[in-house]
C-alpha cells in the first residue's frame, strides 16, 4: 500500500513527472572518443550536471557541477533566460543546456548569468570575466571563441576571456540581437538567433524588432503591491515583430541579409555549414508558401534554392533544412499524400513512412526519427523509430516497440528508447562495426559499446494500457484499465486527450501513461484518443481540422468513445473529460457542445477566445480573424451557442488557469468564466497564483491531481 508521503501525486510532482535523474541533451565528437550530456544526481534533483562519457574505457566523469561553480549559492535567471525556459518547457535547474566546438572540445553555458567554459579532453571549468547576465553563449566551430547575449547585445570572447566586445548593440528599446523572437521561440522550434560561421569568423545574426507587437500585461493578483510586467505579445490579426538577418564580422564588419520580407515575413530555419552557402527558410504569414534561400555572405544577396505551396499550410519540421555533404537540399515534404524525406529534388521515402524529423546527415545517409505511414503492413499504434535512409533503401535502426530518437557522429549513435514494458527511456552507444562480428544483416552492424546510466526514480506504477483503432477513421487510442479491475461492472470514463496539433498522447512508452493509469486506479476506464490534428499519422490527418478545428477535435472524441464500448466496460452514462491548454479547449468544447456524451469536464489552461492566442499559431489553423471572423466565431469556446442554450443540460466545469501564464493569458478563462455566468451555468474556477502555462511547483502539481479526482467524483457520481 502506498502511503500518502510517497503517494503518485507526490512522487510525480517531486521528479518532474520522473525526468529528473534521466540523461538527456546528446551530443556525440566526431571522432567518436566521447558523448557529452547532462544528468542530475538523482531522481528528486534538479539541478543538472555536465559529464563526459570516454568510450575508450566507457567511464563516466563529471566536466561541470554547477553547485561546484556556484559555490553553493542561489542560482538567479536573468528575464530573457527564464523566458527560454518558459518557451521551451524547461523546469529543471543548473546547466539546462550547452554548446560545443566542431571538435566537442570545448562547451560554454550560462549558469546563473555567468558564462562558463568547458574544456572536455582536460576536464577543466572556467568562468569567463564578461558582461552579463549572459544568455546562450556558444563556442565558434574552431572553439577559440564564445559569442553570447547580453542586454539585447550579440557580444563575443576570446576562449580564454579576452577581448570582450559587441559585435551588434540594440538601437533603441524593443530592439535585441541574437534571440529569437517570442513566435520563433514558441511555435517555430526555432530558439536561437545566431549562428556561427564554418571558418569561426564572422557570424549570422538576427535583429528582432519587437515595438509594433501590442503590450499586454503580466499581474500578480496575490501580490498587488509588485508591479505587473509587460509582455510584447503578437495575437491573432496583430503585428509580429521585425526580424532582420545580418552578416557580422568579427572584424566589426555587418552586412544585411536581403529577401522579401514582406512577403515572407517569418525566418523559420538558418542552416549555416561547411557543405553549402548559409541557408534560410522563410514564410509567409499564412504558411502556404515557402522558399528556401542561399545567401551570399558577402554581399548579404540570396538567391532561392527551392519554393514550396500548400493550399492548407506547411509544416516545420527538426533539422531540416540543411545541406548533405555533397551540397544537396536535404527537406522533408508532403507530397503524393505522404511526408517524405527529400534529397536533392529526389524524395528517398514514400508512403510507408512519415518522417517526423532529420536526425543527421552523413556521406551515405540520412538518419530520420519516423512513424509507419499509412501504406505500411502494420500500423504500430504509437511507435516512433530511427531509420537509415539512402539511395540503396531504408534501414531500421531501432528494433523493439516503443518510441525511439538518436544522436549520431563519427561512427557512434546514442539510441534513446522508451518502451511499453519498462519505465523511463534507455540511452545506449552504439558504434558500427564488423558486420560480420554482430552476425547483423549487411545494413546493420552495430554494436553496444555502452548504456548511459538513468537515475529517475522508478514510478511504482505499471500502465495496465491496450493500444487499439477506435471507429470508422481508426483512431488511434490507448485504453487504461484499473490495476485491480477484474471486470465485473461497467465504469465510468475519462477522456484524456490532447487532440490537437503537435500534441501527439498516444504513445508506445511506458511513461507516457503514468498519469492517465493514476487517474484510471481512482476508478475510471481512461481512454485517450489521438484524433485528426494530431501527429504522427499523415499529412491529411493533420490538415483534416483547417478552418473547423473544433467541430472535428471533438468528434473524434465522441467516435472513439462510442466505437470502444463495444470493446470494454464503459459506462456511457458517466463520461467526464480532461485537459490542459489544447486539451483544455477541446474539453470546454466537448462539455459544451455534447452534453448528451459529456457529463463533466476538467478545463485547464484553456484557449477560449481564438483572438487572444498568437499569430503564428492561430493563422495557420483558421485564418486572419479580421478577413474571416466568422471561422473565429465558429471555432470558440466563448461565442458557442451551447452557452445560451437553455436547453441543454448543464455539465459541471472546473477551469483551472495560472495567473502568471504568458502564453495562454489567464483572460481566456476569465472570458469563459463570465460567460458561463452570464448564462447561469454553475462552474468551479482554480486560480494558480504565480503559475505559468508549465505547473513546476511542486506542491501545485501534486495537489492538482487530487482536486481534478474529488471534481470528478462528486460529478459523477
Amino acid at each position: 500500500m502506498t502511503t500518502e508521503a510517497d503517494s503518485f501525486p507526490k512522487r510525480h510532482a517531486r521528479t518532474q513527472r520522473f525526468t529528473l535523474g534521466a540523461p538527456r541533451s546528446f551530443t556525440v565528437a566526431p571522432d567518436g572518443s566521447r558523448v557529452v550530456f547532462l544528468r542530475s544526481a538523482s531522481g528528486t534533483d534538479r539541478a543538472n550536471a555536465l559529464l563526459v562519457l570516454d568510450l575508450a574505457d566507457c567511464t563516466e566523469r563529471v566536466a561541470a557541477d554547477p553547485r561546484a561553480l556556484l559555490g553553493g549559492a542561489e542560482e538567479h535567471l536573468p528575464p530573457e533566460e527564464r523566458a527560454r525556459r518558459e518557451r521551451s518547457r524547461e523546469g529543471g535547474a543548473g546547466i539546462v543546456g550547452y554548446a560545443t566546438d566542431a571538435a566537442v572540445e570545448l562547451a560554454s553555458f550560462a549558469l546563473s548569468g555567468r558564462l562558463f567554459t568547458a574544456e572536455l579532453r582536460a576536464g577543466t571549468t572556467r568562468e569567463l570575466p564578461v558582461a552579463g547576465p549572459v544568455v546562450d553563449p556558444r563556442p565558434s566551430p574552431d572553439g577559440r571563441h564564445v559569442a553570447y547575449v547580453a542586454g539585447g547585445a550579440l557580444r563575443v570572447v576570446g576562449a580564454a576571456g579576452e577581448d570582450d566586445r559587441a559585435l551588434a548593440e540594440p538601437e533603441a528599446e524593443g530592439v535585441s540581437y541574437g534571440l529569437a523572437e517570442f513566435i520563433a521561440a514558441e511555435e517555430m522550434g526555432r530558439d536561437r538567433g545566431f549562428w556561427w560561421a564554418p571558418e569561426s569568423d564572422r557570424l549570422l545574426v538576427a535583429r528582432v524588432d519587437d515595438t509594433p507587437v501590442r503590450r499586454w500585461w503580466i499581474a500578480d493578483p496575490a501580490h498587488p503591491e509588485r508591479d505587473p510586467h509587460h509582455v510584447a505579445f503578437p495575437a491573432a490579426g496583430t503585428a509580429n515583430a521585425e526580424v532582420r538577418l545580418f552578416v557580422a564580422g568579427l572584424d566589426g564588419s555587418r552586412t544585411e541579409v536581403g529577401w522579401d520580407r514582406e512577403r515572407y515575413p517569418y525566418l523559420a530555419r538558418v542552416h549555416w555549414s561547411a557543405a553549402g552557402a548559409p541557408l534560410l527558410l522563410v514564410q509567409t504569414r499564412d504558411q502556404r508558401g515557402q522558399v528556401f534561400l542561399a545567401v551570399d555572405p558577402e554581399s548579404g544577396g540570396t538567391r532561392m534554392v527551392h519554393a514550396d505551396e500548400d493550399r492548407t499550410w506547411l509544416e516545420l519540421f527538426p533539422g531540416v533544412p540543411c545541406w548533405s555533404p555533397s551540397g544537396r537540399l536535404v527537406r522533408i515534404a508532403d507530397e503524393g499524400g505522404a511526408r517524405v524525406l527529400a534529397v536533392g529534388e529526389r524524395p528517398l521515402t514514400g508512403a510507408q513512412l512519415h518522417i517526423r524529423a532529420v536526425l543527421d546527415v552523413g556521406d551515405q545517409d540520412v538518419l530520420v526519427s519516423a512513424s509507419a505511414g499509412e501504406e505500411a503492413a502494420d500500423p504500430e499504434i504509437g511507435e516512433v523509430h530511427v531509420y537509415r535512409v539512402s539511395e540503396l533503401g531504408v534501414e531500421r535502426v531501432s528494433q523493439e516497440p516503443g518510441v525511439h530518437s538518436a544522436v549520431r557522429a563519427g561512427g557512434v549513435t546514442v539510441l534513446v528508447s522508451a518502451t511499453p514494458d519498462r519505465p523511463g527511456a534507455r540511452a545506449r552507444v552504439l558504434r558500427e562495426g564488423d558486420r560480420r562480428e554482430t552476425g547483423a544483416p549487411p545494413a546493420g552492424g552495430r554494436r553496444t559499446v555502452a548504456v548511459i546510466a538513468s537515475y529517475a526514480e522508478d514510478p511504482k506504477l505499471s500502465p495496465r494500457v491496450s493500444f487499439t483503432m477506435g471507429g470508422a477513421r481508426r483512431i488511434p487510442c490507448a485504453v487504461l484499465m484499473p490495476t485491480d479491475y477484474h471486470g465485473d461492472t461497467l465504469l465510468p470514463v475519462l477522456m484524456d486527450p490532447y487532440g490537437g496539433p503537435h500534441g501527439q498522447r498516444v504513445l508506445a512508452a511506458h511513461n507516457a501513461h503514468l498519469t492517465s493509469q493514476w487517474f484510471a486506479d481512482q476508478g475510471f476506464a481512461v481512454i485517450v484518443a489521438d484524433g485528426r490534428g494530431t501527429p504522427g499519422r499523415s499529412p491529411a490527418w493533420e490538415k483534416a481540422v483547417k478552418d473547423d478545428i473544433a467541430a472535428v477535435v471533438v468528434q473524434d472524441q465522441v467516435d472513439a468513445l462510442h466505437a470502444l464500448a463495444a470493446e470494454f466496460p464503459l459506462d456511457l452514462g458517466r463520461v467526464a473529460v480532461r485537459g490542459w491548454s489544447f486539451g483544455g479547449y477541446l474539453a470546454a468544447l466537448a462539455a459544451l457542445r455534447r452534453p448528451d456524451v459529456f457529463h463533466a469536464a476538467v478545463v485547464g489552461a484553456p484557449v477560449t477566445d481564438l483572438r487572444l492566442y498568437d499569430t503564428h499559431y492561430q493563422e495557420r489553423y483558421v485564418g486572419h480573424p479580421d478577413e474571416r471572423p466568422e471561422v473565429y466565431r465558429r471555432n470558440s469556446v466563448i461565442d458557442d451557442e451551447g452557452l445560451v442554450d437553455a436547453a441543454e443540460p448543464h455539465r459541471p466545469m472546473m477551469i483551472i488557469h495560472g495567473l502568471a501564464d504568458d502564453n495562454v493569458v489567464v483572460a481566456h478563462s476569465l472570458r469563459l468564466s463570465s460567460a458561463l455566468l452570464a448564462a447561469g451555468r454553475p462552474h468551479e474556477v482554480l486560480p494558480l497564483s504565480g503559475v505559468t502555462h508549465m505547473t513546476p511547483q511542486e506542491t501545485v502539481a501534486e495537489n492538482l491531481l487530487r482536486l481534478q479526482v474529488d471534481f470528478l467524483k462528486r460529478s459523477l457520481a
